[in-house]
């Protein structure tokens, strides 16, 4: 079973800057790219960034520039650096693990964390 942890979210001040990880966890055999997704209440799930295992980058026009994204593939990790932070970005944000396979899997699944909360005060 895979299972994937987000940490680092918290209240920060507009301008400051945040760190996002997400760890997957089990016996992983391969990934073919992890995520960050946000929902705002009252808005729909939005994809922030992704990254695959060979560290291509997609980004939402509203973050580029302030975000990135990186990854450890050793560690099944992957991390969101967020800088200068805006209220907008308040949100639930949530790790997404897209096409993983198990070491005993046959087919490729996808994975969503719990998500941890973002929220920047004016």
């Amino acid at each position: 079973q895979v299972q994937l942890v987000e940490t680092g979210g918290g209240l920060v001040q507009a301008g400051g800057s945040l760190r996002l990880s997400c760890a997957a966890s089990g016996s992983i055999f391969s990934i073919s790219a992890m995520g960050w997704y946000r929902q705002a209440p009252g808005k729909q799930r939005e994809l922030v960034a992704t990254i695959t295992s060979g560290g291509s980058t997609k980004y939402a026009d509203s973050v580029k520039g302030r975000f990135t994204i990186s990854r450890d593939n050793a560690k099944n990790t992957v991390y969101l650096q967020m800088n200068s932070l805006k209220p907008e970005d308040t949100a639930i944000y949530y790790c997404n693990g897209n096409g993983i396979r198990t070491i005993t899997s046959i087919r490729s699944e996808d994975y969503w964390g719990q998500g941890t909360q973002v929220t920047v005060s004016s």
